[in-house]
């Protein structure tokens, strides 16, 4: 095989900190694993069972590109009772990493820069360069909060596209009502795309969930199934946003993805009139759980939301804390896959009670343990 047959565009996609994570990881048998980003219950039963009634009533085929008529309904008219905007236009798709993939490629041109918060989901960085983008990292340390100012200093006649995640991955930083309406009034002064991914937005633990869209009615919405009703595997996402930039990513998805799996699309509709309460109240109380016991040892900053802490290492180096940590199999994320610098480390706290107690008794020990 010739290397020059591999696109710039790879070559220039590092996936040297995950793969970094695999290798330590690769002779651990039967890991404490607290790395995991998905839930860790099993997708509600109700859920299945219309999943597997829709295969069995023949809803295999390709579905409309946008997606299932009763689908698309439902959730167009939650959309339009929250928001009341006149020119905001659902469409389903293939996960929200799909979205992801559409709404990038439908705005970003060679050479625009999109605005990303550090830390960050680590997909945003890449698909922004699978796009022919540049990413604008913001630091957000020590705290994780938005800084306007920042922001607006980051701007250039070349930034097409801010990327807001609340509650977010890694860090689990829930943005205020200020900040969120804030970089909505930024984003809509100066004719900026604003994409807010909300896949957490279920997980709220301290106060309600707010979106930008609130207070910009050009925000490109993203949003799914796969974290809420742990459907990580069935790739179900929705988007929601202004008709003219939908209309062009429903064409990029018409010859991509095609559409979402189609029977899923129907569990789609038993998910969301499924009462999640439950669930969110156990991971409040886990994080409660996790946080007093790490309180202590660590300097933990957000985790108003999702399932993650994105805590400062005690000592050495992210990566240098997470060496340690597998040796003594405990399997976490070394901040620098997910951000610019390498002094945290991601936890997740979507585990049985039991793995957490053994995870946090492992940290607890290296933290008072130190370097060796």
């Amino acid at each position: 095989m010739s290397e020059r047959w591999i696109s710039d565009r790879l070559r220039n996609i590092d996936a040297s900190g995950i793969r970094k994570v695999f290798d330590l990881a690769a002779n651990m048998s039967v890991p404490i694993n607290l790395s995991i980003g998905q839930p860790h219950f099993d997708t509600p039963q109700p859920i299945k069972d219309a999943l597997t009634q829709a295969v069995a009533d023949g809803k295999n085929a390709y579905s409309p590109s946008q997606g299932i008529a009763p689908l698309l309904e439902r959730i167009q008219t939650d959309v339009d009772k929250t928001y009341n905007h006149t020119d905001r236009q659902v469409f389903v798709s293939s996960g929200t990493s799909g979205a992801l993939v559409l709404a990038l490629s439908t705005l970003v041109n060679p050479g625009d820069e999109v605005i990303v918060f550090d830390p960050f989901f680590v997909m945003y960085k890449h698909l922004t360069t699978l796009a022919g983008g540049k990413t604008v990292l913001i630091d957000s340390y020590p705290d994780f909060g938005i800084d306007l100012d920042k922001v607006r200093d980051a701007i250039t006649d070349k930034t097409k596209v801010i990327l807001s995640n609340s509650p977010a991955n890694p860090t689990g930083y829930v943005a205020t009502e200020d900040e969120l309406r804030g970089l909505a009034e930024l984003a809509a002064e100066k004719d900026i795309a604003l994409i807010s991914d909300e896949i957490y937005k279920a997980f709220c633990y301290d106060e309600p969930f707010r979106s930008p869209a609130t207070w910009n009615d050009q925000t490109i919405v993203i949003d799914g199934f796969s974290k809420s009703h742990s459907m990580t595997g069935w790739r179900l996402g929705y988007v929601h946003g202004p008709e003219h930039v939908i209309q062009q990513m429903l064409k990029l998805q018409q010859f991509s993805f095609v559409c979402a799996p189609h029977p899923v699309q129907w569990a789609g509709l038993a998910a969301w009139d499924y009462d999640i309460t439950d669930r969110v109240d156990e991971y409040r109380k886990k994080r409660n759980y996790v946080v007093d016991e790490l309180r202590n040892d660590f300097e933990i900053q957000g985790g108003n939301g999702a399932f993650y802490l994105f805590m400062k290492s005690p000592w050495g180096t992210g990566t240098e804390f997470v060496v340690a940590a597998i040796e003594e199999n405990l399997l976490i994320i070394p901040g620098n896959v997910f951000s610019s610098r390498d002094t945290h480390i991601r936890i997740s706290y979507a585990a049985e009670e039991n793995v957490l107690q053994q995870g946090v008794d492992v940290l607890k020990k290296l933290a008072r343990r130190g370097p060796r």
